[in-house]
């Protein structure tokens, strides 16, 4: 189960999960064999941590961790959705915050 921000509880989606990876990296040169695996890596990081629930910022924040590795304009789009960036600024702060990393 997935404990979303809100309290609520929801079944785990994997098509959920690789649906949102999928849009994050649409266009990119990001092969679908890669999508499938970034999305296993995940799930198996959060089966090993959590038993019957898991909040959903840990799925947002492993997400946004391998995407980081693997195409900044994917981190940045998924970030987008994810931390709900209302303005051009957040977009700015996110690209800041890739630049700064070693």
């Amino acid at each position: 189960m997935v404990v979303k921000r809100d309290g609520r509880r929801e079944e785990f989606s994997r098509d959920k999960l690789l649906s949102g990876v999928r849009k994050a990296c649409q266009k990119r040169p990001v092969s679908p064999q890669t999508i499938e695996g970034l999305v296993e890596r995940v799930m198996t990081d959060l089966a090993d941590q959590y038993d019957a629930e898991m909040p959903c910022a840990a799925i947002g924040e492993r997400v946004m961790a391998a995407l980081q590795d693997l195409d900044e304009v994917a981190y940045v789009r998924f970030a987008s959705v994810y931390r709900r960036f209302q303005e051009a600024t957040d977009f700015v702060h996110a690209v800041r915050r890739l630049e700064e990393q070693p």
